[in-house]
């Protein structure tokens, strides 16, 4: 009977163990906690635009649902928490402090809003953190610090704000901190230099002010990214101690200084270097081409002097250089020398050093560049020269700007080849010669600017291929005959400033095809004739410039259509008749010029902003007291007009103003 007892106890124990130990039975027992968690969490979630969360329901083991990963060792734990890009919108539940075996969180690229909870600090198993790309708002906890085991901490693009806590310094095993695109504000805490593990460190785009840390030198950062903040001083000496250092993006801040010369031999992984937009000065490190591996050099817009730095050839990696905006120049004359070095990047795609004061003949080297290249620009220097006959090779070109140096000759004809070509500016050199007909091969062009040249002979007709074609510039060259009618019908331009030319005839009646037209500038050109009436089909337009020609009759009234007009100058033609009173009704004019016409009549009133010069016209009357014009017979001038005081608009700089682009 005892064998029979004994038997009997050890099977009741034994059924016992395996109902405890079934996954259902533990979980209920153990678990619960995690599972409740979790139900709040999504408890919390406002939109869940997939149904991504439909399978957090009783049917399955949560350890089963949709982003939910248990442990192993830890039977039925929670030790993940994956949910990337499901557009879920809500708050983030402080209950997930309750799952306290969690090492992963990952929610990033969601909607997730409010605060971010302080619980999450009780999670000392954590190791990951990812909450990048949602809308939190609020502090970073400062209690993160308890999770010792914390690796990786991206908050990047959120709406978070105060200071970088000081704490963070304890997370010694953290290797990646991302806080970049949010509203923080104060100074990188200098006890980041604690994290002697740390290798990347993203903070740019923030409000953060003061200096770079000296103590940051003594991490494993090889990945250092602080643009667009607005820190101040120089860089850190000790930061050139982190020789495995491939990313340094520290552009548009404040800083200042002079850069180690021996930045490439420091820095021998660097593969992006982008500074700009600071207030660096002194020599571009000489030395840049020790670091084998570059892709990228950004040092546009500072201040830095002397020569562009020699062997970039070497550089075999090279995809882009940028020192736009600087004072670079040599003293003996051959600035352009490098060209021919970088010549040798075959990946290279992009090169823009316009703004500086570089010298010298442009070297046919740059006909012997990758066919990858794509951008070239060399505006606003002092190069001289001829356009090199090989550029043509340069298949891939979208975009060439040589502006505004000193070169000389014709403009090659074969530059019709360039056939990917967007935007091509040749303004403010010395170029004499017809403008080459190949240039309606170039059906892609969206802007042309040949202005302020000496130029010669009539516009090519064959433009009008050009369909894409936005802003076409000729002023100021020596271009005669007619205006083409098929170019003056491009219903795709957006600006056309022909002015100070020799043009003969008059102004095609195509202009009112251009229904997109905004600026027209035929001013000082020797157009004759009534203006076409069909210019108020260009409905568009803010600035309207006919000065200094030979139009002649009554201004059109169907210019009263033209509602956006900032500024119409009329003057030195021999326009007649009364002075139209719409004139005095455009809502958004800011500048009204009429002067020496043979005008007549009433002065139509204009707001207070507006500047109008009437000057040379005889038998005019009224109009704003600050014109000194008498009254006039007619009881109209006692009628004040009243109409919708507006904001002005700043005026639109024609010509040049792709000029500018800095990539």
């Amino acid at each position: 009977m005892k064998a029979f007892a004994s038997s009997f106890l050890l099977y009741t124990v034994v059924l016992l163990c395996i109902h405890l130990w079934r996954p259902d039975t533990a979980t209920t027992m153990h678990n619960e906690t995690d599972r409740l968690a979790l139900i709040a969490f999504k408890d919390e979630i406002t939109h869940d635009p997939l149904g991504m969360l439909s399978s957090w329901n009783d049917s399955l083991h949560f350890c089963r649902w949709l982003g939910v990963h248990c442990s192993r060792q830890h039977v039925h734990r929670v030790t993940t928490l994956n949910l990337v890009s499901y557009g879920l919108v809500g708050s983030l539940s402080p209950h997930i402090g309750n799952l306290t075996f969690l090492r992963r969180i990952v929610l990033q690229n969601n909607n997730f809003h409010g605060k971010v909870p302080s619980e999450i600090g009780g999670l000392f198993h954590l190791r990951v953190l990812v909450l990048s790309n949602n809308s939190f708002k609020g502090k970073i906890p400062t209690n993160l610090t308890y999770c010792l085991e914390l690796r990786k901490h991206n908050l990047i693009d959120n709406k978070l704000e105060g200071k970088i806590p000081e704490e963070l310094g304890s997370l010694s095993k953290l290797k990646a901190l991302g806080l970049t695109e949010n509203n923080l504000t104060g100074k990188i805490p200098a006890s980041l230099g604690n994290l002697s593990s740390l290798t990347l460190l993203s903070a740019g785009e923030n409000n953060l002010e003061g200096s770079i840390p000296e103590e940051l030198g003594r991490t494993s950062i090889d990945w250092m990214f602080l643009v667009f903040n607005r820190l101040t001083g120089t860089i850190p000496s000790s930061l050139y101690n982190l020789s495995n250092m491939r990313y340094f993006l520290l552009g548009a801040n404040q800083l200042e200084g002079s850069l180690s010369q021996y930045m490439g031999v420091a820095f021998p992984h660097l593969r992006q270097l982008v500074l700009p937009e600071n207030r660096f000065t002194g020599l571009a490190p000489i030395s840049l081409s020790n670091a084998s591996t570059l892709e990228y050099i950004f040092l546009h817009n500072n201040s830095f002097i002397g020569p562009v730095p020699p062997n970039l050839g070497t550089l075999q990696n090279l995809g882009a250089i940028t020192m736009s905006l600087n004072q670079l120049s040599s003293s003996n004359g051959d600035d352009l020398s490098f060209i021919s070095s970088l010549a040798n990047c075959t990946r290279l795609q992009q090169m823009s050093f316009h703004r500086n004061f570089l010298k010298g003949p442009l070297v046919s080297t740059i006909a012997n560049f990758s066919t990858k290249l794509s951008r070239i620009n060399l505006g606003f220097n002092q190069i001289q020269g001829t356009i090199p006959s090989g550029i043509e090779k340069l298949v891939n070109l979208i975009y060439l700007n040589l502006g505004m140096n000193h070169l000389t000759g014709s403009i090659p004809s074969n530059i019709g080849n360039l056939y990917k070509i967007q935007q091509l500016g040749l303004l403010g050199n010395r170029l004499t010669g017809r403008i080459p007909s190949s240039l309606g091969n170039l059906t892609l062009l969206n802007i042309l600017d040949l202005s302020s040249n000496n130029l010669m002979g009539d516009i090519p007709s064959s433009l009008a291929a050009c369909q894409n074609l936005l802003e076409l510039t000729l002023t100021n060259n020596y271009l005669n005959g007619s205006i083409p009618t098929d170019v003056m019908g491009l219903s795709s331009l957006v600006t056309l400033p022909l002015g100070d030319n020799s043009f003969t005839g008059s102004l095609p009646l195509e202009v009112g095809h251009m229904i997109n037209l905004e600026v027209l500038c035929v001013s000082k050109s020797r157009l004759l004739s009534d203006l076409p009436s069909i210019l108020g089909n260009c409905v568009k337009m803010r600035d309207l410039q006919l000065h200094g020609n030979v139009f002649e009759d009554e201004i059109p009234t169907s210019l009263q259509t033209l509602r956006g007009l900032e500024f119409l100058y009329l003057s030195c033609n021999k326009f007649s008749g009364r002075i139209p009173m719409f004139l005095g009704d455009l809502p958004f004019l800011i500048y009204l010029n009429l002067y020496f016409n043979d005008l007549e009549g009433e002065v139509p009133l204009v707001e207070a902003n507006v500047t109008i010069s009437v000057e040379g016209n005889n038998n005019i009357c009224g109009g704003v007291p600050k014109l000194h014009l008498a009254t006039c017979v007619t009881s109209s001038s006692d009628k004040k007009r009243k109409r919708p005081s507006v904001k002005p608009l700043i005026p639109i700089i024609i010509g040049i103003s792709f000029l500018g682009i800095i990539y």
